[in-house]
């Protein structure tokens, strides 16, 4: 493959630029600009100069053999000062050698993947961790890229493959006797794998809400302080707030960070009967916005009130308006409990994320639940006897397909383009 030249920070004015050189060429193209090519994996600090011999920078440059670098190939990195100046210059200099081109998005990663550096739940892990927003975000990416979905696809397919030795095997070698028990053996590993793919697959909707975000709706009568809340908590004025009844008509959401979480704050319509079409129409999408939501925070004005039937249990349920009231509960205008709400919101998103799947992407599990109902159509066929045999074997090798398409063993070219194409270009 050509070998490829790229920036890999952040373009603009830096302190600390990185221009990554990966293929065939890159040794050379390090020992044109630098005089020589360093000791492997060992920073040095050289000069670096263009074709002419003119002076483009003082920096560090570090070179990576093949086999031991991010894309399998020869690696060089210039570590240089972060103008656009520099830059441009020490890229134009790599690009005046012969056999040297720019990189196209996502280049490094593709050839990291195809050189069997990463699996295909890897590299989707890297774009995202370049995409995290908060600490959840870059725990699951982190987990993801430790390769925690391939060693389970790997076990799975182990559980798969014995399944199907000894099928095969069998049908193979139908004169030789067949031990009475062998559809027990064979069921064994495949109710191994059913138990772990059903496992994963229920911890769908934590997973994918942890990458995507969480959505949290304040609920409430009307002038309960949903608005006044909504702004406290994002430490803005998002919302606005009046003493007249039914302010708020449509839902306003405000985007933050809670306790390493991406949440999506909603403020609705408050509650009450009402002849206004708009503002029944506001309270209607409140509603409607509330059920859909991962947690709803319910603020109550009386203590003996009956909240909407849109409450269920893992809400917050709160007395509001305590600094009016003299009682306990929150204010979102003094301040008092609203510590003890973050930490409680925080406490009720952790309880739905601790039975949360190790993969995160649609594309992960309409797999999972294929590969999970080619296994349970196997298994009823196990039941009916040696017939049908080759059909079982022919559900557990779809149900091997699936889940040798999760981490890019084949069936990926209908995905490579879509996932590398959202990374910078010198990723």
């Amino acid at each position: 493959m050509d070998t490829i030249v790229a920036l890999a920070t952040a373009r603009g004015r830096a302190g600390v630029a990185v221009i990554r050189v990966s293929g065939s060429l890159a040794w050379s193209v390090c020992e044109q600009i630098c005089g020589r090519v360093p000791e492997e994996r060992v920073a040095t600090l050289t000069a670096m100069r263009n074709a002419d011999g003119l002076l483009i920078d003082r920096g560090v440059v570090l070179v990576f053999g093949e086999g031991r670098s991010f894309t399998g190939e020869e690696i060089c990195e210039f570590q240089v000062h972060g103008s656009v100046a520099v830059v441009s210059a020490i890229l134009a200099a790599c690009l005046a050698i012969d056999g040297v081109r720019t990189a196209e998005p996502g280049e490094f990663t593709r050839r990291a993947f195809i050189a069997g550096q990463m699996d295909l739940t890897e590299v989707e892990a890297l774009a995202d961790l370049i995409d995290a927003e908060t600490e959840g975000q870059r725990r699951q990416a982190m987990q993801m890229l430790d390769g925690s979905a391939g060693r389970l696809v790997d076990q799975w397919r182990e559980d798969l493959l014995e399944a199907l030795a000894m099928l095969e095997a069998s049908m193979d070698f139908a004169d030789e006797e067949i031990p009475d028990d062998l559809s027990e053996l064979v069921r064994a590993p495949l109710e191994r794998l059913g138990a772990g793919l059903q496992s994963q697959i229920a911890g769908r909707k934590a997973a994918e809400t942890v990458r995507d975000g969480f959505e949290v709706a304040i609920v409430g009568k009307v002038n309960a302080g949903k608005s006044t809340l909504l702004n406290a908590l994002s430490r803005r004025e998002a919302a606005i707030t009046s003493e007249r009844a039914g302010t708020t008509r449509d839902v306003i959401e405000v985007r933050m960070d809670v306790g390493g979480f991406a949440v999506t704050l909603m403020d609705t319509a408050g509650w009450r009967e009402t002849d206004d079409e708009i503002e029944r129409v506001g309270i209607d999408r409140g509603l409607a916005r509330a059920r859909k939501a991962d947690l709803r925070i319910c603020l109550l004005v009386e203590p003996d009130e009956e909240p909407e039937d849109v409450v269920c249990s893992k809400d917050i349920v709160v007395l509001a308006k305590s600094d009016l009231r003299g009682r306990e509960g929150i204010s979102a205008v003094t301040g008092q409990g609203l510590d003890w709400l973050m930490s409680e919101i925080v406490t009720r998103l952790e309880m739905t994320t601790r039975e949360s799947s190790a993969f995160s992407r649609q594309r992960h599990f309409d797999k999972l639940e294929r590969a999970e109902r080619c296994l349970a159509e196997a298994l009823e066929m196990l039941d009916l006897g040696q017939g049908y045999w080759e059909l079982v074997s022919q559900m557990l090798r779809e149900a091997l397909r699936c889940l040798d398409g999760i981490v890019g063993r084949v069936d990926v070219e209908d995905v490579l383009g879509r996932i590398f194409s959202s990374f910078c270009i010198g990723k």
